[in-house]
Protein backbone atom coordinates (compact mmCIF):
# COMPACT_ATOMS: atom_id res chain seq x y z
CA UNK A 1 0.00 0.00 0.00
CA UNK A 2 2.75 2.07 0.69
CA UNK A 3 4.56 1.20 -2.67
CA UNK A 4 0.72 2.27 -4.47
CA UNK A 5 0.66 5.73 -2.42
CA UNK A 6 4.36 6.58 -3.42
CA UNK A 7 3.78 6.01 -7.01
CA UNK A 8 0.12 7.94 -7.02
CA UNK A 9 2.25 10.81 -5.39
CA UNK A 10 5.13 10.89 -8.11
CA UNK A 11 2.66 10.28 -10.93
CA UNK A 12 0.70 13.20 -9.36
CA UNK A 13 4.02 15.26 -8.64
CA UNK A 14 5.19 14.18 -12.89
CA UNK A 15 2.30 15.90 -14.24
CA UNK A 16 2.25 19.23 -11.89
CA UNK A 17 5.78 19.81 -13.15
CA UNK A 18 6.15 18.64 -16.73
CA UNK A 19 2.81 16.66 -17.23
CA UNK A 20 1.39 20.47 -19.24
CA UNK A 21 4.52 20.12 -21.72
CA UNK A 22 4.36 16.89 -21.70
CA UNK A 23 8.59 16.89 -20.80
CA UNK A 24 9.96 14.16 -18.67
CA UNK A 25 13.66 14.48 -17.94
CA UNK A 26 15.56 11.32 -18.21
CA UNK A 27 19.18 11.31 -16.61
CA UNK A 28 20.64 11.65 -19.76
CA UNK A 29 18.80 14.63 -20.38
CA UNK A 30 19.74 15.90 -16.99
CA UNK A 31 23.52 15.50 -17.90
CA UNK A 32 23.14 16.82 -21.32
CA UNK A 33 21.74 20.23 -19.41
CA UNK A 34 24.43 20.33 -17.05
CA UNK A 35 26.79 20.64 -20.11
CA UNK A 36 24.94 22.93 -21.88
CA UNK A 37 25.29 25.02 -17.92
CA UNK A 38 28.72 24.61 -18.48
CA UNK A 39 29.29 25.99 -21.78
CA UNK A 40 26.67 28.87 -21.28
CA UNK A 41 28.32 30.10 -17.78
CA UNK A 42 31.42 30.79 -18.32
CA UNK A 43 33.77 31.57 -14.81
CA UNK A 44 33.04 34.90 -13.56
CA UNK A 45 35.91 37.11 -11.82
CA UNK A 46 32.85 38.08 -10.01
CA UNK A 47 29.23 37.33 -9.32
CA UNK A 48 26.72 40.18 -8.52
CA UNK A 49 23.26 38.94 -6.74
CA UNK A 50 20.57 40.88 -7.52
CA UNK A 51 17.64 42.22 -5.55
CA UNK A 52 15.09 40.49 -8.23
CA UNK A 53 16.94 36.78 -7.11
CA UNK A 54 18.72 36.35 -10.17
CA UNK A 55 22.62 36.44 -10.66
CA UNK A 56 25.04 38.23 -12.79
CA UNK A 57 28.25 37.32 -13.66
CA UNK A 58 31.26 39.20 -14.68
CA UNK A 59 32.66 37.76 -17.00
CA UNK A 60 36.27 38.38 -18.95
CA UNK A 61 35.02 40.63 -22.13
CA UNK A 62 37.00 37.80 -24.11
CA UNK A 63 35.62 34.85 -22.74
CA UNK A 64 32.10 34.99 -22.89
CA UNK A 65 29.96 32.49 -24.59
CA UNK A 66 29.68 34.07 -27.51
CA UNK A 67 32.86 33.29 -28.69
CA UNK A 68 32.23 29.56 -28.65
CA UNK A 69 29.52 29.79 -31.44
CA UNK A 70 31.21 27.83 -34.35
CA UNK A 71 31.14 30.86 -36.97
CA UNK A 72 32.30 33.14 -34.27
CA UNK A 73 35.66 31.27 -33.64
CA UNK A 74 38.06 33.77 -34.97
CA UNK A 75 35.51 36.60 -34.42
CA UNK A 76 37.64 39.40 -33.12
CA UNK A 77 35.81 41.72 -30.67
CA UNK A 78 34.08 45.04 -31.62
CA UNK A 79 33.65 47.22 -28.81
CA UNK A 80 32.26 50.44 -30.50
CA UNK A 81 29.91 50.47 -34.24
CA UNK A 82 31.51 51.52 -37.13
CA UNK A 83 29.89 54.07 -37.75
CA UNK A 84 29.80 58.28 -37.41
CA UNK A 85 26.05 58.69 -36.18
CA UNK A 86 25.94 59.09 -32.30
CA UNK A 87 23.40 58.35 -29.96
CA UNK A 88 21.58 60.53 -28.06
CA UNK A 89 20.73 59.89 -24.53
CA UNK A 90 17.15 59.09 -24.54
CA UNK A 91 14.55 61.16 -22.15
CA UNK A 92 12.28 59.91 -19.04
CA UNK A 93 8.97 62.06 -19.64
CA UNK A 94 7.97 62.90 -16.01
CA UNK A 95 9.99 61.28 -14.12
CA UNK A 96 13.76 61.24 -12.81
CA UNK A 97 16.71 60.42 -15.25
CA UNK A 98 17.79 57.65 -13.19
CA UNK A 99 18.60 54.26 -14.58
CA UNK A 100 15.45 51.93 -15.02
CA UNK A 101 17.52 48.85 -15.32
CA UNK A 102 20.99 47.29 -15.19
CA UNK A 103 23.72 47.12 -12.62
CA UNK A 104 25.59 50.36 -10.83
CA UNK A 105 28.81 51.84 -12.36
CA UNK A 106 31.86 49.91 -11.31
CA UNK A 107 30.11 46.70 -9.95
CA UNK A 108 31.48 44.95 -12.85
CA UNK A 109 35.41 45.05 -12.79
CA UNK A 110 37.31 46.46 -15.80
CA UNK A 111 37.51 44.65 -18.37
CA UNK A 112 34.38 42.29 -17.84
CA UNK A 113 30.78 42.21 -18.65
CA UNK A 114 27.82 41.71 -17.09
CA UNK A 115 26.38 38.40 -17.47
CA UNK A 116 22.85 36.82 -16.56
CA UNK A 117 24.08 33.83 -15.67
CA UNK A 118 21.34 31.00 -16.99
CA UNK A 119 19.69 28.23 -14.74
CA UNK A 120 18.71 25.20 -15.82
CA UNK A 121 14.90 26.33 -15.61
CA UNK A 122 16.20 28.45 -18.02
CA UNK A 123 17.18 25.97 -20.85
CA UNK A 124 13.98 23.61 -19.97
CA UNK A 125 11.52 26.76 -20.40
CA UNK A 126 13.47 28.18 -23.60
CA UNK A 127 13.15 24.38 -25.14
CA UNK A 128 9.27 25.27 -24.36
CA UNK A 129 8.98 28.54 -25.92
CA UNK A 130 11.08 27.37 -29.08
CA UNK A 131 8.24 25.07 -29.90
CA UNK A 132 5.60 28.05 -28.97
CA UNK A 133 7.48 30.95 -30.04
CA UNK A 134 5.68 34.15 -30.24
CA UNK A 135 7.66 35.27 -33.07
CA UNK A 136 6.76 32.90 -35.48
CA UNK A 137 4.72 34.49 -38.03
CA UNK A 138 1.01 32.18 -38.15
CA UNK A 139 1.00 30.80 -34.52
CA UNK A 140 -1.81 29.67 -32.55
CA UNK A 141 -2.10 31.95 -29.41
CA UNK A 142 0.07 34.56 -31.48
CA UNK A 143 -1.96 38.08 -31.41
CA UNK A 144 -0.56 41.19 -32.77
CA UNK A 145 -0.56 44.57 -32.53
CA UNK A 146 2.01 46.12 -35.05
CA UNK A 147 3.25 48.70 -37.88
CA UNK A 148 5.99 48.11 -40.27
CA UNK A 149 7.20 49.44 -43.36
CA UNK A 150 5.67 48.43 -46.94
CA UNK A 151 8.75 47.64 -49.31
CA UNK A 152 11.56 45.29 -49.46
CA UNK A 153 13.84 47.96 -48.46
CA UNK A 154 16.96 47.71 -47.88
CA UNK A 155 16.76 49.06 -44.55
CA UNK A 156 19.50 49.10 -41.97
CA UNK A 157 18.11 50.98 -38.91
CA UNK A 158 14.96 50.93 -37.24
CA UNK A 159 14.57 52.82 -33.86
CA UNK A 160 12.16 54.31 -31.35
CA UNK A 161 11.41 55.70 -27.80
CA UNK A 162 9.13 52.71 -25.95
CA UNK A 163 6.53 53.43 -23.39
CA UNK A 164 7.72 50.55 -20.38
CA UNK A 165 4.50 48.89 -19.00
CA UNK A 166 3.93 45.58 -16.63
CA UNK A 167 0.83 43.77 -18.78
CA UNK A 168 -1.04 41.62 -16.61
CA UNK A 169 -0.81 37.67 -17.08
CA UNK A 170 -2.88 35.04 -15.34
CA UNK A 171 -0.74 32.00 -16.16
CA UNK A 172 2.77 31.11 -15.67
CA UNK A 173 2.63 29.88 -19.61
CA UNK A 174 2.19 33.51 -20.97
CA UNK A 175 4.12 36.25 -22.82
CA UNK A 176 3.08 40.12 -23.52
CA UNK A 177 6.06 42.08 -25.14
CA UNK A 178 6.86 45.37 -26.63
CA UNK A 179 9.55 45.22 -29.30
CA UNK A 180 11.08 46.46 -32.33
CA UNK A 181 12.94 44.17 -35.22
CA UNK A 182 14.32 43.45 -38.69
CA UNK A 183 14.54 41.02 -40.75
CA UNK A 184 14.92 39.17 -43.77
CA UNK A 185 14.32 36.77 -46.75
CA UNK A 186 11.16 34.07 -46.90
CA UNK A 187 8.98 33.09 -44.37
CA UNK A 188 10.41 29.42 -43.73
CA UNK A 189 14.39 31.36 -43.85
CA UNK A 190 13.43 34.39 -42.04
CA UNK A 191 16.30 36.07 -40.71
CA UNK A 192 15.66 38.45 -37.77
CA UNK A 193 16.75 40.33 -34.48
CA UNK A 194 14.07 41.55 -31.76
CA UNK A 195 14.57 43.83 -29.37
CA UNK A 196 12.46 45.71 -26.53
CA UNK A 197 10.65 44.31 -22.84
CA UNK A 198 8.47 41.26 -22.24
CA UNK A 199 6.86 39.92 -19.16
CA UNK A 200 7.29 36.52 -19.78
CA UNK A 201 7.49 34.35 -16.06
CA UNK A 202 7.64 30.99 -17.39
CA UNK A 203 11.00 32.16 -18.79
CA UNK A 204 12.14 34.01 -15.64
CA UNK A 205 11.09 31.92 -12.45
CA UNK A 206 7.98 32.65 -12.21
CA UNK A 207 8.77 36.25 -11.78
CA UNK A 208 5.32 38.30 -13.74
CA UNK A 209 8.12 41.59 -13.82
CA UNK A 210 8.96 43.37 -16.90
CA UNK A 211 12.63 42.16 -18.32
CA UNK A 212 14.43 43.08 -21.45
CA UNK A 213 15.27 41.02 -23.96
CA UNK A 214 16.27 40.34 -27.39
CA UNK A 215 16.14 37.45 -29.67
CA UNK A 216 17.61 35.85 -33.02
CA UNK A 217 17.21 33.62 -35.51
CA UNK A 218 18.62 32.65 -39.10
CA UNK A 219 15.80 30.25 -40.02
CA UNK A 220 13.00 31.39 -38.47
CA UNK A 221 13.83 29.59 -35.57
CA UNK A 222 13.76 26.63 -37.02
CA UNK A 223 17.47 25.65 -35.37
CA UNK A 224 18.61 28.76 -34.65
CA UNK A 225 18.45 31.31 -32.71
CA UNK A 226 16.80 31.97 -29.47
CA UNK A 227 15.78 34.47 -26.26
CA UNK A 228 18.64 36.28 -24.94
CA UNK A 229 21.91 34.65 -24.13
CA UNK A 230 20.37 30.91 -23.96
CA UNK A 231 22.16 30.33 -27.14
CA UNK A 232 25.90 32.09 -28.16
CA UNK A 233 26.23 34.60 -30.44
CA UNK A 234 24.95 37.66 -28.81
CA UNK A 235 28.27 39.67 -27.99
CA UNK A 236 28.20 41.53 -24.91
CA UNK A 237 30.08 45.14 -24.79
CA UNK A 238 28.26 47.46 -21.92
CA UNK A 239 30.09 47.39 -18.63
CA UNK A 240 26.67 47.87 -16.76
CA UNK A 241 23.55 47.32 -18.54
CA UNK A 242 22.84 43.87 -19.95
CA UNK A 243 20.00 41.86 -21.89
CA UNK A 244 17.77 40.17 -19.38
CA UNK A 245 18.04 42.43 -16.81
CA UNK A 246 14.47 43.51 -15.26
CA UNK A 247 12.61 47.07 -14.81
CA UNK A 248 12.93 48.79 -12.05
CA UNK A 249 10.73 51.10 -12.58
CA UNK A 250 7.42 50.89 -15.19
CA UNK A 251 4.30 53.43 -16.79
CA UNK A 252 1.75 53.95 -14.61
CA UNK A 253 -1.61 54.59 -16.66
CA UNK A 254 -2.59 58.27 -17.12
CA UNK A 255 0.03 58.79 -14.56
CA UNK A 256 4.33 58.83 -14.79
CA UNK A 257 5.56 58.12 -18.02
CA UNK A 258 8.76 55.43 -18.22
CA UNK A 259 10.17 54.97 -21.98
CA UNK A 260 13.37 53.58 -23.10
CA UNK A 261 14.91 54.57 -26.45
CA UNK A 262 15.69 51.61 -28.20
CA UNK A 263 17.42 50.76 -31.84
CA UNK A 264 18.88 47.89 -33.92
CA UNK A 265 21.51 49.11 -36.67
CA UNK A 266 24.15 47.67 -38.90
CA UNK A 267 27.64 48.89 -38.65
CA UNK A 268 29.73 49.44 -41.65
CA UNK A 269 31.65 46.05 -41.00
CA UNK A 270 27.90 44.05 -41.39
CA UNK A 271 27.37 43.90 -36.93
CA UNK A 272 24.15 44.49 -35.92
CA UNK A 273 23.79 46.94 -32.77
CA UNK A 274 21.32 46.96 -30.15
CA UNK A 275 21.38 50.06 -27.99
CA UNK A 276 18.78 50.86 -25.27
CA UNK A 277 18.81 54.28 -23.43
CA UNK A 278 21.10 55.86 -26.01
CA UNK A 279 23.65 53.12 -25.40
CA UNK A 280 25.06 50.44 -27.17
CA UNK A 281 24.73 46.98 -25.30
CA UNK A 282 26.12 44.79 -27.54
CA UNK A 283 25.94 43.15 -31.43
CA UNK A 284 24.79 40.70 -33.57
CA UNK A 285 28.02 39.63 -35.34
CA UNK A 286 27.40 39.45 -38.92
CA UNK A 287 28.47 35.66 -39.55
CA UNK A 288 25.23 34.18 -37.40
CA UNK A 289 22.89 35.30 -40.19
CA UNK A 290 22.52 33.42 -43.62
CA UNK A 291 20.42 36.22 -45.51
CA UNK A 292 20.68 39.66 -43.56
CA UNK A 293 23.12 42.22 -45.21
CA UNK A 294 19.88 44.70 -44.66
CA UNK A 295 16.29 44.13 -43.74
CA UNK A 296 13.42 43.99 -46.32
CA UNK A 297 11.10 44.54 -42.81
CA UNK A 298 11.44 46.49 -40.44
CA UNK A 299 8.40 46.85 -37.03
CA UNK A 300 6.94 48.35 -33.88
CA UNK A 301 4.38 47.39 -32.05
CA UNK A 302 3.50 44.36 -29.37
CA UNK A 303 2.99 40.68 -29.11
CA UNK A 304 0.72 38.30 -26.81
CA UNK A 305 0.64 34.72 -26.46
CA UNK A 306 -0.82 32.16 -24.51
CA UNK A 307 -1.96 28.61 -24.88
CA UNK A 308 -5.11 27.35 -26.95
CA UNK A 309 -8.72 28.19 -25.47
CA UNK A 310 -6.97 29.84 -22.53
CA UNK A 311 -7.98 34.10 -22.54
CA UNK A 312 -5.08 36.28 -23.82
CA UNK A 313 -2.96 38.60 -21.35
CA UNK A 314 -2.90 42.50 -21.71
CA UNK A 315 -0.74 44.07 -23.84
CA UNK A 316 1.17 47.45 -23.25
CA UNK A 317 -0.87 49.17 -20.54
CA UNK A 318 -3.87 47.30 -20.66
CA UNK A 319 -5.82 49.63 -22.52
CA UNK A 320 -6.63 49.76 -26.58
CA UNK A 321 -5.13 53.41 -27.98
CA UNK A 322 -7.25 56.01 -27.62
CA UNK A 323 -5.37 59.48 -28.80
CA UNK A 324 -3.69 59.45 -25.39
CA UNK A 325 -0.50 58.83 -24.82
CA UNK A 326 -0.19 58.54 -21.11
CA UNK A 327 -2.72 55.50 -21.03
CA UNK A 328 -1.92 53.40 -24.49
CA UNK A 329 1.57 51.99 -24.88
CA UNK A 330 3.32 54.06 -27.35
CA UNK A 331 6.51 54.61 -29.79
CA UNK A 332 7.16 57.68 -30.59
CA UNK A 333 9.88 59.96 -32.47
CA UNK A 334 9.92 56.28 -34.00
CA UNK A 335 12.41 56.06 -37.91
CA UNK A 336 14.54 53.87 -39.98
CA UNK A 337 17.38 54.03 -42.05
CA UNK A 338 17.99 52.89 -45.72
CA UNK A 339 20.58 53.17 -47.99
CA UNK A 340 21.34 56.91 -47.59
CA UNK A 341 21.76 56.12 -43.97
CA UNK A 342 19.59 59.22 -42.32
CA UNK A 343 17.22 58.38 -40.55
CA UNK A 344 13.79 59.19 -41.50
CA UNK A 345 10.22 59.15 -40.64
CA UNK A 346 8.12 56.14 -42.01
CA UNK A 347 5.35 58.76 -43.97
CA UNK A 348 1.58 56.98 -43.10
CA UNK A 349 1.12 55.66 -46.89
CA UNK A 350 4.57 53.13 -46.67
CA UNK A 351 3.48 51.12 -43.13
CA UNK A 352 0.69 48.67 -43.08
CA UNK A 353 -1.19 47.31 -40.10
CA UNK A 354 -0.73 43.82 -38.40
CA UNK A 355 -3.65 43.45 -36.38
CA UNK A 356 -5.49 40.32 -36.29
CA UNK A 357 -7.80 40.57 -33.23
CA UNK A 358 -8.59 44.50 -33.14
CA UNK A 359 -11.66 44.00 -30.45
CA UNK A 360 -8.62 42.58 -27.69
CA UNK A 361 -5.43 44.73 -29.60
CA UNK A 362 -5.11 47.63 -31.32
CA UNK A 363 -2.98 49.74 -32.75
CA UNK A 364 -3.05 52.70 -34.65
CA UNK A 365 -0.34 54.78 -36.25
CA UNK A 366 -0.34 58.82 -36.54
CA UNK A 367 2.15 59.64 -39.08
CA UNK A 368 4.13 62.56 -37.83
CA UNK A 369 2.64 64.43 -34.54
CA UNK A 370 5.48 67.04 -34.62
CA UNK A 371 7.46 68.64 -31.14
CA UNK A 372 8.21 65.69 -28.96
CA UNK A 373 6.13 63.21 -30.18
CA UNK A 374 7.65 62.62 -33.64
CA UNK A 375 6.10 59.51 -35.94
CA UNK A 376 4.57 58.07 -33.33
CA UNK A 377 1.94 55.04 -32.95
CA UNK A 378 -0.04 53.78 -30.12
CA UNK A 379 -0.87 49.91 -29.68
CA UNK A 380 -1.92 47.14 -27.09
CA UNK A 381 -5.30 46.38 -24.93
CA UNK A 382 -6.97 44.31 -22.56
CA UNK A 383 -6.97 40.63 -24.34
CA UNK A 384 -9.51 38.29 -22.71
CA UNK A 385 -11.13 36.25 -24.99
CA UNK A 386 -9.96 36.53 -27.70
CA UNK A 387 -10.48 33.24 -29.94
CA UNK A 388 -7.48 31.71 -30.15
Amino acid sequence: MIHILFFVWCLVNYYDNYGVHGIHHTLQEDLELERQLQLINKTPVKSIHTKFGYIVDCIDIYKQSAFDHPLLKNHKLQRKPSFQNSFEKASVMNSSTKSIFGLEKDECPRGTVPIRRTTKNNLIQSKLLSNNHILLQDLPGVHRAEVYLVGDGPYYKVSGANSIYNPKVSRNDQMSMSHIWVQNGPKDATNKISIGWHVAPQYHGDDTGSYVFSSWTSDNFNKTGCFNLICSGFVQTHPTKYIGARLDIVSIYDGLMMETEISITKDLKGNWWINYLGENIGYFPSKLFSNMNSADQVGWGGRTFTPLNTLSPQMGSGYLPDNNFVRACYFRNISFQNDSRTDYGPPQYATEKNQDKPSCFGVHYYGNLGHELGYSLLFGGPGGDCGN
